[in-house]
């Protein structure tokens, strides 16, 4: 069976040039490696109304088509449902009390990565996690993890090793947790290459060791360099002209946009005119840049007129 490649937006708001860049990128690394290239949307949380057409329209116009239909996490519910059934099956959960202000409270296990879960309610006998009842808080529920790291393969990184804590599987609120619905989507969709930003590589070795104890194999992973605005964060809609319709305010094409961002990652010339076949022909893993992409929008532009 041909494996597949993803993007995986969350339709919170249009994408920006960091988000065309991460969709270009895992694109091309599908394509050149004889993959399928599939889109998801992880719709679970915040969505903002026309946001995911939006999104599907901007890599439409760059020219990153995909294989097959577009998945919505909402529509598959009763994967993560059973996912949930098979860990509780084998004692692999338990219900957590703890609000996220307490968590960061608790002190942490030695050499415990910032946030990591402490076990708080790991160990709660049956009539303490019924007092925990009855002051009303609904609980989330955790894996039981019985490994404190685990390693991953990253095309850009080597292996890479990290720490494993006891990751929230569902919410209080009974939405089905980041951690859990990524794994479980990229083992039903045959997902054998995850090409994303370097902010979730800590991410990668608990989502791995998760997809083990599912009977998931691990995809190899490709964490790339973010894109920054000028003062060295996050690129965000308030630093100007960011997403590929406020280009085009400014008068700059979806092939101008498009070699801007080639340029960035060393595939093109600026000012060149190129496609994302022409890229593919271009490609290689081993000339990507490791430093974050440095975004300095136009200043004339009105981040108060931004979706």
């Amino acid at each position: 069976m041909v494996g597949a490649g993803r993007f995986a937006p969350s339709p919170s708001g249009d994408l920006h040039l960091g988000n065309l860049r991460t969709a270009l990128l895992a694109w091309l690394f599908a394509r050149t490696t004889g993959r399928d290239f599939l889109i998801r949307v992880e719709d679970l949380d915040r969505v903002r109304p026309g946001a995911m057409d939006r999104q599907l329209n901007d890599l439409r116009a760059l020219g990153l088509g995909w294989d097959g239909e577009v998945v919505k996490q909402s529509d598959r519910l009763p994967l993560y449902a059973e996912a949930i059934e098979t860990l509780n099956g084998r004692g692999l959960t338990y219900p957590c009390f703890c609000t996220r202000k307490e968590i960061l409270q608790a002190p942490s296990a030695p050499h415990a990565p910032d946030g990591a879960y402490p076990g708080t309610c790991r160990n709660l006998s049956v009539s303490e996690q019924a007092e925990k009842l009855a002051t009303g808080r609904n609980p989330a529920l955790r894996l039981r993890s019985h490994t404190d790291s685990f390693t991953v393969t990253d095309t850009l990184r080597g292996n890479v090793t990290s720490a494993v804590d006891d990751v929230v599987l569902l919410r209080g609120d009974g939405v089905p947790a980041y951690n859990l619905a990524v794994v479980v989507d990229d083992g039903a969709q045959h997902i054998d290459q995850v090409v994303r930003g370097d902010d979730l590589l800590s991410s990668a070795p608990r989502q791995a060791y998760l997809a083990t104890l599912l009977g998931i194999t691990p995809p190899v992973y490709a964490h790339v360099p973010l894109a920054l605005n000028t003062d060295g964060k996050r690129l965000a809609k308030r630093d100007g002209a960011v997403t590929l319709s406020d280009q085009r305010a400014l008068g700059r094409g979806s092939d101008e946009v498009l070699t801007m961002i080639a340029s960035s990652i060393g595939l093109a010339e600026p000012g060149e005119r190129v496609t994302p076949m022409h890229l593919a022909e271009r490609f290689d893993t081993q000339k990507i840049p490791h430093e974050p992409w440095i975004v300095a929008t136009d200043d004339h532009a009105d981040p108060s007129e931004l979706p």
